[in-house]
């Protein structure tokens, strides 16, 4: 039904204002005992083989939603209740922006693809907090970001407010450092910063009753001596695990009308550079730490392929949007067959 009939009528639409429209609609009608019925019979799989201990948490499916949907936790409970195991929100920064000028975002149909430059668009890290008191039992990530007002040199300032803030309201923390569409911050990939930053957020999670996991979010543009690097880099300062991947700046073999649009390309282009990264740094770091594959997936077979890679969890964003919620159903139902 989605793809026959709900799909194509929403991609008429520019993809922001459908985006839009999708929160408010989710919203009015998803606190509704009838949704909440509606999506445990058509989407959820329950089952406790799907269970996953990962860094200390437990995840009762390990089909996520990645950050960027759901910026300003704004509609977490009910994308939890369409079957997601864990919806991770943000980028948050500790002021609101309004982001990069429209139009920027972009869909491309004939690649099953979306660029996007929304550049870290968000309400602030307080008013995040504010919704997420009111979070009932959905496992939440904190994807943190710093302003675009920011110079890199006092980035650690921005990451340090948001973990403060964010410290009592979510399971767990990403670090984005590889989002292409805020000018320079990729450059806090590099080997000294990162090192820097990630210590930093460390030693301040060390003075917490009880320590969060911390995961980084890399770039599927990253040369194997940059991975190497960030295999030694999240040995050194003991992160919980590595996000792989972010949107990337490759537009190898587009067809689609958008394809030069400046931004992050996320989607079907993106599946083998996200399998082929999260297997280098499964493989060169003997498994040393869980990693969340992201990239690509829009099919059962894409997030089993991610697994098998040597992802511990995956994420769905781009095939979210363009195969719907059943997605996620397809996904579960292919690990318990697999696991059978």
């Amino acid at each position: 039904m989605y793809k026959s009939t709900l799909r194509p009528l929403l991609f008429r639409f520019d993809p922001e204002w459908v985006h839009h429209f999708t929160f408010k609609t989710l919203k009015k009608i998803g606190k509704t005992s009838a949704f909440k019925k509606f999506m445990k019979n058509k989407f959820q799989v329950e089952d406790p083989r799907l269970a996953r201990e990962v860094f200390g948490l437990r995840f009762k499916n390990p089909v996520g939603l990645a950050a960027g949907f759901d910026k300003d936790a704004k509609l977490f409970q009910e994308l939890s209740d369409l079957g997601f195991g864990f919806i991770e929100i943000g980028t948050l920064t500790p002021k609101p922006q309004p982001g990069n000028e429209k139009k920027r975002l972009f869909r491309l149909k004939e690649d099953n693809a979306i660029i996007n430059r929304m550049g870290f668009n968000n309400d602030g890290v307080e008013a995040a907090v504010e919704r997420l008191k009111r979070n009932r039992n959905v496992l939440v990530g904190g994807n943190i970001g710093k302003n675009k007002a920011t110079p890199n040199e006092k980035a650690v300032e921005d990451y340090t407010i948001c973990f403060n803030a964010l410290y009592d309201f979510v399971d767990y923390f990403v670090v984005n450092v590889s989002s292409p569409n805020t000018p320079n911050l990729r450059e806090l990939q590099d080997k000294a910063p990162l090192t820097n930053l990630l210590k930093t957020l460390q030693n301040l999670n060390a003075e917490k009753p009880k320590q969060k996991p911390i995961l980084l979010k890399i770039a599927p543009d990253l040369t194997d001596a940059q991975l190497m690097d960030i295999i030694d880099i999240v040995k050194e300062t003991n992160i919980a695990g590595v996000i792989a991947t972010n949107t990337t700046i490759s537009r190898e073999g587009l067809t689609s009308e958008h394809k030069n649009e400046t931004g992050g390309l996320s989607g079907k282009p993106l599946k083998n550079r996200a399998t082929e990264v999260i297997r280098f740094l499964s493989e060169k770091s003997n498994k040393a730490f869980p990693i969340i594959g992201v990239g690509g997936i829009h099919s059962a077979e894409d997030a089993l392929e991610k697994l098998e890679a040597g992802a511990s969890l995956i994420q769905l964003y781009t095939g979210f949007i363009y195969e719907g919620p059943g997605l996620i159903k397809k996904i579960n139902r292919a690990i318990l067959t697999k696991e059978a």
